[in-house]
């Protein structure tokens, strides 16, 4: 589905990503984990064909990033693009309108699982429930590739369980979802594999079962060690 190879990227004399190379398949949950500034965003925008590679080459589903992929990747940035003073029930024709593969039953089904209104404006919500709006629409759409950056770091804690769950009763069957997150803790329970990065490059890769199984720890206690060392 996804295929990454020796990637790199460099904004002038800085390398936000450095020789990385990636095989992601379908049916699969996948946390790309790492502290913030280590390259997940980037990595993410050049999936999204927001970004060139410098060196390397990216395919999904046989195709560069580009107006093919648009169609079959949706995508959660780190940073709502949304405007801020709209409605909710506006966004949802919005996305109609413009994704072919949008479900709008769908986004009003996690919007009630998510306790908010169609009716409600953006501004009149807190950031955690924005947030929740974004990823509504975000898997909503019938996609093949989910690229989430940090769709929890602005929710409340004791609703974070409730948003990821929420979220793996959306996503397609045979879609690859890629996480970007540094929340490893709360994100774990949900992830087949994990991708550790530090620095721009990829430290390790593994079905989240190996890993723990190897280490003899969670996830979380595994990528505390890991970027310990």
């Amino acid at each position: 589905m996804i295929n990454i190879q020796h990637l790199t990227k460099r904004f002038g004399h800085i390398t936000a990503l450095d020789d990385v190379s990636l095989q992601l398949e379908g049916n699969r949950i996948v946390g790309l984990l790492g502290e913030n500034g280590c390259g997940k965003t980037t990595l993410m925008n050049i999936l999204t064909g927001m970004n060139q590679p410098s060196d390397g080459s990216v395919e999904i589903a046989g195709h560069a990033p580009g107006e093919y992929t648009k169609s079959i990747v949706s995508y959660l940035p780190d940073t709502s693009n949304l405007p801020p003073r709209a409605h909710v029930k506006y966004l949802i024709q919005y996305f109609d309108d413009f994704f072919t593969d949008f479900k709008p039953e769908t986004c009003r089904n996690l919007l009630k699982q998510f306790g908010l209104s169609v009716d409600a404006r953006l501004n009149e919500m807190s950031k955690g429930q924005r947030e929740k709006v974004h990823v509504a629409l975000t898997m909503s759409r019938e996609a093949s590739v989910y690229l989430l950056d940090e769709p929890i770091s602005g929710v409340d804690p004791a609703a974070r369980d409730h948003t990821l769950k929420a979220i793996l009763s959306a996503v397609r069957p045979d879609a690859v979802m890629i996480i970007a997150t540094h929340l490893v803790a709360d994100i774990e329970f949900i992830l087949d594999d994990a991708i550790f990065m530090r620095h721009g490059k990829v430290l390790r890769t593994g079905a989240v079962e190996g890993l723990r199984a190897e280490s003899h720890q969670s996830l979380n206690e595994y990528f505390k060690e890991v970027y310990a060392s």
